[in-house]
């Protein structure tokens, strides 16, 4: 983290601080059990909750911290550098927070949100489908208004936090005939008992493994039409459209995080690693491929802090979000896997976070929009 990050002050630095002893401490110990069973524990989300770490910039009236995507971002990066791919605080917090925070009504803001900083309502976002990824416009799922509610029918793949999620935003067509123009985002609360909603297998992944990505099934689920988010039916197309700015940047955020916590432990072992009588860092190779990878770091590292000073000042434009999340993403991987080389077989072994970090970078590149998409983006602005 560069020292003169113009969107970095002594509050955010505080924080950053105080989530990295949070994973350190409290999340990283149990890190093999949440790979086992495919979730980390529930309770660690209310822990989070009470020190503040969930959803920081919810505003105070509504039980929040009342910060900015600063306070989001530099707990994003706590974990990334910290090394905890189980929790699902960039979804929660970063991601899907901020539609109930834009897009509610203030009766769903004060019945959800302070249970949402709490830890209490866990959420998660069921956009992608099992025959749609990122052509959102073309969703499956129904929701058909029957007097003061909807009843939800279709299936959700790959929703992240879907295992135990207490709230989910459901991207759903409440008009099939119009296209974009016919989806609709709804909040449904739910639990395990919920009539009408099933949570499916936990997916097993290649990365990531103790983060809960589920498949997620309506069968005639009712959720109240005051569930509905914004003022009418149809906007969601365009609401997803205006939030997924942000959530491209926490694909970012995550992945000049990992980018960097690779580098120095790369670093750190090339120094201590012996080989032929002297470290590795003594080789020529092993310089030279560090002294690019910390190059690409520190490149990634001022193109993140611009795009976020950006975004802190509303305006952070399509193309470049698309860009930032494209092009980092794509470097995660280049630089994981260069420094995983030069851990040798130990880089291979799930013991060494090398290997964690080189896996779950891979996803980085689909989520949110694949990287192919935001080719295409960027190209309509040349």
């Amino acid at each position: 983290m560069t020292a003169h990050a113009g969107w970095v002050d002594d509050e955010i630095e505080a924080v950053r601080e105080l989530a990295t002893k949070f994973f350190e401490k409290e999340v990283l110990p149990g890190a093999e059990r949440y790979k086992q069973q495919g979730h980390p524990d529930r309770d660690l989300y209310r822990k989070a909750g009470k020190l503040g770490l969930l959803a920081p910039s919810i505003p105070e009236e509504y039980g929040g911290g009342g910060g900015t995507f600063a306070h989001e971002a530099a707990i994003i990066e706590a974990q990334s550098r910290a090394g905890d791919t189980a929790m699902g605080i960039s979804i929660h917090s970063g991601i899907v927070a901020p539609y109930l925070v834009e897009f509610a009504s203030e009766e769903l803001k004060a019945r959800l949100l302070p249970k949402v900083a709490s830890g209490d309502c866990l959420l998660s976002i069921a956009m992608t489908e099992p025959g749609t990824g990122s052509d959102l416009q073309n969703i499956q799922a129904r929701a058909v208004r029957d007097g003061d509610e909807y009843v939800i029918t279709g299936s959700k793949m790959f929703i992240s936090n879907g295992a135990l999620c207490d709230a989910v935003i459901i991207a759903a067509k409440t008009d099939p005939d119009k296209g974009a123009a016919g989806v609709s985002l709804i909040v449904a609360e739910v639990g395990d008992d919920t009539p009408g909603f099933t949570r499916g297998r936990t997916l097993h992944k290649i990365g990531g493994t103790g983060q809960d990505t589920a498949e997620l099934f309506f069968d005639g689920l009712r959720v109240p039409v005051g569930n509905l988010l914004g003022e009418a039916e149809g906007q969601g197309f365009y609401q997803m459209m205006k939030l997924l700015q942000q959530e491209r940047l926490v694909c970012a955020v995550m992945a000049v995080a990992a980018m960097e916590a690779a580098v120095a432990m790369t670093i750190a072992y090339t120094k201590d690693r012996q080989a032929f009588g002297k470290p590795l860092l003594g080789f020529q190779n092993t310089k030279f491929e560090l002294a690019e990878c910390a190059t690409i770091a520190r490149i990634s590292r001022v193109f993140l802090d611009d795009c976020l000073t950006d975004h802190l000042a509303g305006e952070l434009d399509v193309t470049t979000a698309s860009m930032a999340k494209y092009w980092l993403t794509d470097q995660l991987s280049v630089v994981a896997d260069r420094c995983l080389q030069l851990f040798g077989g130990y880089g291979f072994m799930t013991e060494y976070p090398i290997s964690e970090i080189f896996t779950s970078a891979r996803v980085l590149r689909i989520l949110a929009g694949t990287n192919e998409i935001m080719k295409e983006l960027i190209a309509r602005s040349l």
